[in-house]
């Protein structure tokens, strides 16, 4: 008798701007995975690790002003390289699904899109830490900027990404949505303008439809 492969785990990320309600969101999606019988992985982006976490603090607490944009771009690829070998990737072998905060489309809306950093530096990193991998479903939670933007002005400036300007979050959306225009399989749209009871209703719909 041979020993059957254990079925690799599922990877689910969750998107967007700041104001868009994210870790609300996804820790929803961990506790109906939980429930659906799954282990899950619970992570986020930078950070997932030690080190990772103390990258993280440097990207968002350190003066405006004081890390170029080429210097933070390697950092957010620092910190998933981290992450990928120590985290991710052993916990889908394992057959556990992850649930992570942000992932490589955020460096890509948020590094790309709202610093202006080419694309093709963007690509030559991934290719290199990924190494091919890519989530299996990705929940963009989009809305309009008038509303993350009246959010973030509720809960306040915390890091130094919350206190761009609104044309730098105008450049992250739009990038975003370019994103999902080209990946429709993979990334999912979903209109967080609503209210909590309708986001969730659209999210568990694309979770049912992986789960199936």
């Amino acid at each position: 008798m041979t020993d059957q492969a254990t079925p690799r785990g599922r990877f689910i990320t969750m998107e967007g701007s700041e104001g868009v309600g994210k870790t609300t969101n996804l820790q929803f999606v961990a506790d109906y995975l939980r429930k659906r019988g799954r282990t899950v992985v619970v992570t986020r982006e930078p950070g997932g690790t030690p080190v990772a976490e103390r990258i993280r603090d440097v990207l968002l607490q350190s003066e405006r002003g004081t890390v170029s944009d080429p210097c933070e771009l390697l950092l957010m690829f620092a910190a998933r390289a981290a992450h990928v070998e120590q985290v991710i990737e052993p916990a889908l072998a394992r057959g556990d699904w992850v649930v992570c905060d942000r992932f490589t489309d955020a460096t890509y809306a948020y590094q790309g899109g709202g610093r202006g950093m080419p694309d093709e530096d963007i690509d030559r990193l991934a290719q290199w830490v990924l190494k091919g991998l890519q989530p299996d479903l990705t929940i963009l939670l989009d809305a309009d900027p008038a509303v993350t933007g009246a959010r973030r002005a509720a809960r306040g400036i915390s890091d130094r990404f919350e206190a761009e300007h609104a044309a730098f979050f105008a450049r992250v959306r739009a990038r975003y949505l370019d994103i999902a225009r080209a990946e429709p399989q993979r990334v999912r749209v979903v209109d967080a303008s609503g209210t909590l009871d309708e986001v969730l209703a659209s999210i568990t719909v694309l979770i049912d439809n992986l789960l199936d």
